[in-house]
């Protein structure tokens, strides 16, 4: 498979809630000049509901579908920055379409920081009696699915703008 042209390729952030796809996706998107794509908001946008609401109502076998049908979309989009779910690039489908369309990166970080970062936050995969552990489940269950992807960025000591500037050096490796 050849890359795409770098004016057409996209950039993509992926990894476990909590590592800064979001905040960076922005970040990176502004410094390449790029429209930003957070999926988890167009997705409560199109839902009319947040993600949480949507796991409570619909469950998460329907926002995953929910999830695939706009990696899907994404996909064939071309020049943009997008930040996934968390678990939107567990399915190997959706890892697939988008990684044919430019460069995606893992962001990640230990449990410890993970924890830190998400102890007041209402997602719903986190709601357990043991975050911390359930923390150590999920990316136990998605470990095979992110060591599948070729680029991962530790953020849990790195600043934003730290991280930001690792992207775009690995960007610049792969789109001169």
């Amino acid at each position: 498979m050849t890359d795409p042209a770098p004016d057409r390729a996209n950039l993509i952030l992926t990894g476990f809630m909590g590592t800064g796809k979001s905040t960076v996706g922005r970040l990176v998107a502004e410094r390449l000049g790029r429209p930003f794509i957070d999926m988890d908001a167009v997705l409560e946008e199109r839902a009319g509901q947040t993600i949480p609401a949507i796991f409570a109502a619909q469950g998460e076998a329907a926002f995953r579908r929910m999830e695939r049908d706009l990696c899907q979309e994404l996909a064939a989009r071309q020049g943009l920055v997008i930040a996934t779910g968390g678990g939107a690039l567990v399915d190997a489908t959706n890892r697939a379409r988008l990684a044919a369309t430019g460069l995606v990166i893992c962001l990640e970080a230990s449990p410890d920081s993970l924890l830190a970062r998400l102890r007041e936050s209402d997602r719903p995969l986190l709601q357990a009696a043991d975050p911390e552990a359930r923390i150590r489940e999920l990316l136990a269950e998605r470990a095979a699915a992110y060591a599948a992807l070729p680029h991962h960025v530790d953020t849990t000591t790195l600043t934003p703008e730290e991280t930001v500037e690792v992207i775009i050096k690995l960007w610049h490796s792969r789109f001169p």
